[in-house]
């Protein structure tokens, strides 16, 4: 989350034409609109344009007569502290930007480039290493006998994501390690575990 001191923001009364004009400044498709602190929603640039093409005004009527309260959107959309990560990406996916509150208090945003960062992290994609994708049986004690694998190995773990977890007969499982000596030894005992090896790749 980037937390609310450090996030460009407008109150609900301010004239539209000074909200586009630091969009513009910004260089930024959304941005929170507040009431003192109270969240009351999102303006966004396409839709503020959308809106004047139908609202029938010229652009200068329209940029002085219309409030914020009329086309601020996502008034309802938040996250809270407590929601999961996972929660975000089904919130943001048609939306660069949402906001986080506590109740009607507003606390910091989420933009796509945080999520996009987080997910990269999950993958290991900041960290030179070997990649390797395999199935398993989902089978109780896999993932354990995994975790012996690399105990004897003493391979080094950068990071680890599991997919199909709705599949009841096979799961993937992307594996990103350290690159070592032990790399054909691992992946021979992998295959001779249950585990079928699909692709390696080398940063």
């Amino acid at each position: 989350m980037i937390p609310k001191e450090k996030c460009v923001t407008v109150q609900v009364g301010e004239p539209l034409s000074k909200v586009l004009e630091l969009l513009r400044r910004e260089d930024i498709d959304a941005l929170p609109v507040l009431e003192g602190t109270k969240y009351r929603g999102i303006i966004n640039q396409y839709l503020t344009y959308e809106a004047y093409f139908h609202s029938g005004k010229d652009k200068q009527s329209y940029l002085e007569e219309t409030p914020l309260s009329d086309i601020v959107i996502r008034k309802d959309i938040t996250l809270s502290l407590e929601d999961v990560f996972e929660k975000s990406f089904l919130e943001i996916s048609d939306f660069p930007i949402i906001a986080v509150t506590e109740g009607e208090e507003f606390l910091g945003i989420i933009t796509r480039p945080d999520i996009v960062k987080q997910v990269k992290s999950a993958f290991g994609m900041e960290r030179r290493g070997v990649r390797i994708t395999f199935t398993s049986v989902e089978t109780e004690g896999q993932i354990a006998r995994l975790g012996e694998l690399l105990r004897k190995f003493h391979e080094s773990v950068i990071s680890l994501v599991t997919f199909d977890e709705t599949d009841k007969l096979l799961r993937r499982i992307v594996l990103k390690i350290d690159k070592s000596d032990n790399l054909d030894k691992f992946r021979e005992n992998l295959e001779k575990s249950g585990f079928r090896v699909l692709h390696i790749h080398e940063d």
